[in-house]
Protein backbone atom coordinates (compact mmCIF):
# COMPACT_ATOMS: atom_id res chain seq x y z
CA UNK A 1 0.00 0.00 0.00
CA UNK A 2 1.42 3.35 -1.08
CA UNK A 3 2.14 5.84 1.64
CA UNK A 4 0.63 9.28 1.51
CA UNK A 5 2.77 12.11 0.16
CA UNK A 6 3.08 15.24 2.31
CA UNK A 7 0.91 18.07 1.15
CA UNK A 8 2.59 20.46 -1.24
CA UNK A 9 3.23 23.80 0.37
CA UNK A 10 1.11 26.65 -0.82
CA UNK A 11 2.73 29.49 -2.69
CA UNK A 12 3.81 32.15 -0.23
CA UNK A 13 2.03 35.49 -0.27
CA UNK A 14 4.11 38.31 -1.57
CA UNK A 15 4.89 41.32 0.59
CA UNK A 16 4.37 44.94 -0.25
CA UNK A 17 5.22 46.03 -3.78
CA UNK A 18 8.28 48.27 -3.57
CA UNK A 19 7.16 50.27 -6.62
CA UNK A 20 3.76 50.95 -5.07
CA UNK A 21 5.44 52.03 -1.82
CA UNK A 22 7.73 54.42 -3.73
CA UNK A 23 4.78 55.98 -5.60
CA UNK A 24 2.73 56.47 -2.44
CA UNK A 25 5.78 57.76 -0.58
CA UNK A 26 6.38 60.33 -3.33
CA UNK A 27 2.80 61.59 -3.03
CA UNK A 28 3.14 61.87 0.75
CA UNK A 29 6.54 63.54 0.37
CA UNK A 30 5.10 66.18 -1.97
CA UNK A 31 2.31 66.91 0.50
CA UNK A 32 4.77 67.24 3.39
CA UNK A 33 7.09 69.41 1.32
CA UNK A 34 4.39 71.80 0.09
CA UNK A 35 2.00 71.98 3.03
CA UNK A 36 4.25 71.47 6.07
CA UNK A 37 7.71 72.63 5.06
CA UNK A 38 6.27 75.19 2.64
CA UNK A 39 3.65 76.55 5.02
CA UNK A 40 3.61 80.36 4.57
CA UNK A 41 3.75 80.74 8.36
CA UNK A 42 7.36 79.55 8.20
CA UNK A 43 8.52 82.49 6.08
CA UNK A 44 9.02 86.22 6.27
CA UNK A 45 5.88 88.08 5.22
CA UNK A 46 3.82 84.87 5.09
CA UNK A 47 5.13 83.98 1.64
CA UNK A 48 7.27 80.91 1.00
CA UNK A 49 8.99 82.78 -1.83
CA UNK A 50 10.73 84.82 0.88
CA UNK A 51 13.42 83.70 3.26
CA UNK A 52 12.46 81.46 6.20
CA UNK A 53 11.96 83.01 9.61
CA UNK A 54 15.02 83.19 11.81
CA UNK A 55 15.66 79.73 13.26
CA UNK A 56 12.67 78.13 11.50
CA UNK A 57 13.90 74.66 10.51
CA UNK A 58 10.83 73.72 8.44
CA UNK A 59 11.23 76.76 6.23
CA UNK A 60 14.95 76.08 5.91
CA UNK A 61 14.24 72.53 4.75
CA UNK A 62 11.75 73.86 2.19
CA UNK A 63 14.49 76.05 0.74
CA UNK A 64 16.47 72.86 0.10
CA UNK A 65 14.79 72.83 -3.30
CA UNK A 66 13.24 70.19 -5.54
CA UNK A 67 15.64 67.48 -4.33
CA UNK A 68 14.07 67.52 -0.85
CA UNK A 69 10.82 65.71 -1.82
CA UNK A 70 12.88 63.13 -3.73
CA UNK A 71 15.04 62.48 -0.69
CA UNK A 72 11.98 62.43 1.52
CA UNK A 73 10.49 59.82 -0.81
CA UNK A 74 13.56 57.61 -0.41
CA UNK A 75 13.49 58.07 3.37
CA UNK A 76 9.79 57.19 3.69
CA UNK A 77 10.26 54.19 1.41
CA UNK A 78 13.08 52.84 3.55
CA UNK A 79 11.01 53.29 6.72
CA UNK A 80 7.91 51.57 5.27
CA UNK A 81 9.86 48.66 3.78
CA UNK A 82 11.83 48.23 7.01
CA UNK A 83 8.60 47.97 9.02
CA UNK A 84 7.17 45.54 6.46
CA UNK A 85 10.30 43.36 6.61
CA UNK A 86 10.26 43.47 10.42
CA UNK A 87 6.73 42.06 10.46
CA UNK A 88 7.41 39.50 7.71
CA UNK A 89 10.65 38.16 9.21
CA UNK A 90 9.07 38.02 12.68
CA UNK A 91 6.40 35.76 11.19
CA UNK A 92 9.10 33.61 9.59
CA UNK A 93 10.79 33.17 12.97
CA UNK A 94 7.57 31.88 14.50
CA UNK A 95 5.83 32.34 17.82
CA UNK A 96 8.22 30.75 20.28
CA UNK A 97 11.95 30.80 20.91
CA UNK A 98 13.68 29.38 17.83
CA UNK A 99 16.54 27.70 19.70
CA UNK A 100 14.14 25.96 22.08
CA UNK A 101 12.02 24.82 19.15
CA UNK A 102 15.00 23.22 17.42
CA UNK A 103 16.07 21.43 20.62
CA UNK A 104 12.53 20.14 21.32
CA UNK A 105 12.10 18.83 17.77
CA UNK A 106 15.44 17.00 18.01
CA UNK A 107 14.25 15.32 21.21
CA UNK A 108 11.03 14.18 19.52
CA UNK A 109 12.95 12.82 16.55
CA UNK A 110 15.30 10.80 18.78
CA UNK A 111 12.32 8.75 19.98
CA UNK A 112 10.58 9.03 16.59
CA UNK A 113 7.60 10.81 18.09
CA UNK A 114 6.36 12.14 14.76
CA UNK A 115 3.02 13.38 16.06
CA UNK A 116 4.74 15.29 18.81
CA UNK A 117 7.21 16.86 16.36
CA UNK A 118 4.41 17.90 13.99
CA UNK A 119 2.47 19.36 16.93
CA UNK A 120 5.51 21.46 17.85
CA UNK A 121 5.70 22.71 14.26
CA UNK A 122 2.01 23.62 14.22
CA UNK A 123 2.44 25.51 17.48
CA UNK A 124 5.63 27.32 16.44
CA UNK A 125 4.59 28.30 12.90
CA UNK A 126 6.93 30.29 10.66
CA UNK A 127 9.49 29.30 8.03
CA UNK A 128 11.59 27.02 10.24
CA UNK A 129 8.52 25.17 11.46
CA UNK A 130 7.17 24.80 7.91
CA UNK A 131 10.42 23.28 6.64
CA UNK A 132 10.74 21.09 9.72
CA UNK A 133 7.20 19.79 9.30
CA UNK A 134 7.94 18.75 5.71
CA UNK A 135 11.09 16.98 6.89
CA UNK A 136 9.31 15.16 9.73
CA UNK A 137 6.42 14.06 7.50
CA UNK A 138 8.84 12.80 4.86
CA UNK A 139 10.85 11.00 7.58
CA UNK A 140 7.67 9.27 8.76
CA UNK A 141 6.72 8.35 5.22
CA UNK A 142 10.14 6.84 4.57
CA UNK A 143 9.90 4.66 7.70
CA UNK A 144 6.72 3.12 6.27
CA UNK A 145 8.01 2.83 2.71
CA UNK A 146 8.34 -0.75 1.47
CA UNK A 147 9.38 0.00 -2.10
CA UNK A 148 12.84 -1.45 -1.63
CA UNK A 149 14.75 1.84 -1.52
CA UNK A 150 18.06 1.79 0.30
CA UNK A 151 18.68 3.80 3.46
CA UNK A 152 20.83 6.25 1.48
CA UNK A 153 18.10 6.73 -1.13
CA UNK A 154 15.49 7.38 1.53
CA UNK A 155 17.80 9.85 3.29
CA UNK A 156 18.33 11.55 -0.06
CA UNK A 157 14.57 11.91 -0.53
CA UNK A 158 14.21 13.46 2.93
CA UNK A 159 17.05 15.87 2.22
CA UNK A 160 15.55 16.81 -1.16
CA UNK A 161 12.14 17.55 0.37
CA UNK A 162 13.76 19.76 3.00
CA UNK A 163 15.72 21.65 0.34
CA UNK A 164 12.55 22.16 -1.74
CA UNK A 165 10.67 23.48 1.30
CA UNK A 166 13.57 25.81 2.13
CA UNK A 167 13.62 27.11 -1.45
CA UNK A 168 9.95 28.04 -1.10
CA UNK A 169 10.55 29.95 2.12
CA UNK A 170 13.69 31.93 1.22
CA UNK A 171 12.18 34.33 -1.39
CA UNK A 172 9.59 35.50 1.11
CA UNK A 173 12.30 36.34 3.65
CA UNK A 174 14.57 38.14 1.17
CA UNK A 175 11.83 40.11 -0.57
CA UNK A 176 12.40 43.90 -0.73
CA UNK A 177 15.85 43.61 0.87
CA UNK A 178 17.57 44.39 -2.48
CA UNK A 179 15.48 47.57 -2.66
CA UNK A 180 16.56 48.62 0.83
CA UNK A 181 20.16 47.85 -0.11
CA UNK A 182 19.82 50.08 -3.18
CA UNK A 183 18.83 53.03 -1.03
CA UNK A 184 22.04 52.75 1.00
CA UNK A 185 23.81 54.30 -1.99
CA UNK A 186 20.93 56.01 -3.77
CA UNK A 187 20.05 58.15 -0.76
CA UNK A 188 23.62 59.38 -0.33
CA UNK A 189 24.08 60.02 -4.07
CA UNK A 190 20.80 61.94 -4.32
CA UNK A 191 21.82 64.00 -1.29
CA UNK A 192 25.18 64.68 -2.94
CA UNK A 193 23.39 65.85 -6.07
CA UNK A 194 21.30 68.25 -4.00
CA UNK A 195 24.45 69.42 -2.24
CA UNK A 196 26.11 70.22 -5.56
CA UNK A 197 23.02 72.12 -6.74
CA UNK A 198 22.99 74.13 -3.53
CA UNK A 199 26.67 74.98 -3.81
CA UNK A 200 26.19 76.05 -7.42
CA UNK A 201 23.50 78.45 -6.26
CA UNK A 202 25.69 79.65 -3.41
CA UNK A 203 28.68 80.39 -5.64
CA UNK A 204 26.47 81.95 -8.30
CA UNK A 205 25.46 84.57 -5.77
CA UNK A 206 29.11 85.57 -5.46
CA UNK A 207 29.22 86.51 -9.14
CA UNK A 208 26.13 88.71 -9.09
CA UNK A 209 26.42 92.35 -9.96
CA UNK A 210 26.87 94.77 -7.10
CA UNK A 211 28.84 92.43 -4.88
CA UNK A 212 27.96 89.43 -2.81
CA UNK A 213 24.28 88.67 -2.17
CA UNK A 214 24.50 87.32 1.37
CA UNK A 215 20.83 86.23 1.37
CA UNK A 216 21.23 84.22 -1.83
CA UNK A 217 24.47 82.78 -0.50
CA UNK A 218 22.79 81.59 2.68
CA UNK A 219 19.92 80.03 0.71
CA UNK A 220 22.39 78.11 -1.45
CA UNK A 221 24.34 76.86 1.55
CA UNK A 222 21.10 75.86 3.30
CA UNK A 223 20.02 73.89 0.25
CA UNK A 224 23.37 72.11 0.19
CA UNK A 225 23.33 71.22 3.91
CA UNK A 226 19.67 70.16 4.01
CA UNK A 227 20.13 67.75 1.13
CA UNK A 228 23.33 66.41 2.64
CA UNK A 229 21.54 65.72 5.92
CA UNK A 230 18.60 63.95 4.26
CA UNK A 231 20.92 61.87 2.08
CA UNK A 232 23.05 60.73 5.02
CA UNK A 233 19.98 59.95 7.13
CA UNK A 234 18.41 57.86 4.35
CA UNK A 235 21.62 55.97 3.66
CA UNK A 236 22.26 55.32 7.36
CA UNK A 237 18.76 53.96 8.00
CA UNK A 238 18.96 51.76 4.90
CA UNK A 239 22.33 50.30 5.99
CA UNK A 240 21.08 49.61 9.52
CA UNK A 241 17.86 48.00 8.27
CA UNK A 242 19.60 45.88 5.64
CA UNK A 243 22.28 44.56 8.01
CA UNK A 244 19.75 43.88 10.76
CA UNK A 245 17.39 41.90 8.53
CA UNK A 246 20.25 40.05 6.84
CA UNK A 247 21.46 38.90 10.26
CA UNK A 248 17.95 37.77 11.22
CA UNK A 249 17.61 35.79 7.97
CA UNK A 250 21.00 34.20 8.56
CA UNK A 251 19.84 33.02 12.00
CA UNK A 252 16.69 31.51 10.46
CA UNK A 253 18.74 29.84 7.73
CA UNK A 254 21.14 28.36 10.30
CA UNK A 255 18.18 26.97 12.26
CA UNK A 256 16.73 25.39 9.10
CA UNK A 257 20.08 23.85 8.20
CA UNK A 258 20.56 22.53 11.73
CA UNK A 259 17.16 20.88 11.94
CA UNK A 260 17.51 19.54 8.40
CA UNK A 261 20.84 17.86 9.18
CA UNK A 262 19.35 16.49 12.39
CA UNK A 263 16.35 14.92 10.62
CA UNK A 264 18.55 13.22 8.03
CA UNK A 265 21.13 12.21 10.63
CA UNK A 266 18.60 10.65 12.98
CA UNK A 267 17.00 8.73 10.11
CA UNK A 268 20.36 7.32 8.99
CA UNK A 269 21.30 6.32 12.54
CA UNK A 270 18.02 4.50 13.18
CA UNK A 271 17.32 2.94 9.81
Amino acid sequence: MATKEPKTQKKKKRGLSAMLVIILAFIVALCIYNFIFGNPANFVGGDNANHPLQGNMLGTIFKGGFVVPILLTWLLTVIVLAVERLIAISRCTGKGNLDNFVVNVKEKLEVEDFEGAVALCDKQKGAVAAVTKVGVETYERMTKDNSGLTREQKAGIINKKIEEATALEMPGMNENLPVIATFTNLGVLTGLFGTVMGMIRAFSSLGGSGGTDSAALSVGISEALVNTAFGILTGALAVIAYNYFTAKIDNITYAIDEIGFSIVGVFESKH
